[in-house]
């Protein structure tokens, strides 16, 4: 009996009892909210509360369209945060990855100098430029524009960094024997390398969508008719007025989620089978 009881794997049983709490408290947000936003307010309020709801009230994301004023301008703050975080997304990707390709893979003099200048912008925060940022802004009358929510974050200091870690250990003799071939730097870099970056610019892309998709504070500053606003400023909006539904909240919620679970779920095989190929690359 002794024997049985010491073979017992008491490390793997905490391990899968810690991650199984970790995934409850992660999921349950989710969850609620999910079932939420087909409830009426009384239903969400009443304690102890029902994770089912009694009638489905698929109407709260006809409210949740439509809004408190009537206005339907969800739909077109759900466009502009897609252009523009698709947009941001894009443009990170690209303009890294061919920074990063060349602080990497080129030797020049003043290399480790401009990835360190690089490196320090990551030092500064955002709301020490933000007002710098914004009379330059208004002073090229990008208020109220597409490019002014866009323009000031066309590329990402992080994303730099993290394309020329990656890159680093990008083989190099397969940059050489491409030359011998008679293949340009360019070609080199859109052939060979791009397309062997897919984990990391899965990565990049999620994280600067995301980053676009949930700013709320630029976009308050730049934009001041509501067909320019994004989602979080009509969530922001939704949520203060004095006859706000929590059903429609909750579904305004639920579809301001769907464009991230959809893209994560698109994009997760890269990134996650990344991480294996960088460590083997790394040793």
């Amino acid at each position: 009996m002794e024997i049985s009881i010491k073979r017992i794997p008491w490390a793997s049983i905490f391990i899968w009892t810690a991650l199984i709490l970790v995934l409850v408290f992660t999921v349950m947000p989710l969850v609620f909210m999910l079932t939420s936003s087909f409830m009426t307010s009384r239903q969400i309020v009443r304690m102890p509360f029902s994770w089912i709801p009694e009638t489905f009230h698929y109407d709260n994301y006809i409210k949740a369209l439509r809004g408190n004023d009537g206005s339907w301008i969800f739909p077109r703050n759900v466009f502009n945060s897609l252009f523009v975080s698709i947009t941001v997304a894009i443009t990170t990707i690209l303009i890294a990855s061919i920074t990063g390709y060349g602080i990497a893979k080129f030797n020049f003099r003043g290399r480790n100098l401009i990835f360190m200048m690089i490196m320090a912008t990551m030092m500064i925060p955002f709301e020490a430029i933000m007002i710098p940022l914004y009379m330059v802004a208004t002073g090229l009358r990008m208020q109220d524009t597409y490019a002014g929510l866009i323009v000031p974050f066309l590329v990402s200091a992080f994303g730099v960094f993290q394309m020329r870690q990656y890159l680093t250990t990008f083989p190099s003799e397969y940059l050489d024997a491409s030359r011998v071939d008679g293949l340009g730097e360019f070609g080199i870099f859109w052939r060979i390398v791009f397309p062997n970056c897919a984990p990391v610019i899965a990565t990049l892309g999620i994280l600067s969508f995301r980053g676009q998709w949930d700013n709320l504070l630029w976009p308050l500053l730049v934009t001041q008719s509501e067909k320019m606003k994004t989602i979080p400023l009509y969530i922001s909006k939704f949520a203060e007025e004095k006859l706000t539904d929590e059903g429609a909240m909750m579904a305004v919620a639920v579809i301001a989620s769907l464009p991230m679970f959809i893209m994560f779920g698109a994009l997760s095989k890269y990134f996650i089978g990344g991480s294996a190929v960088y460590e083997s690359r790394k040793g």
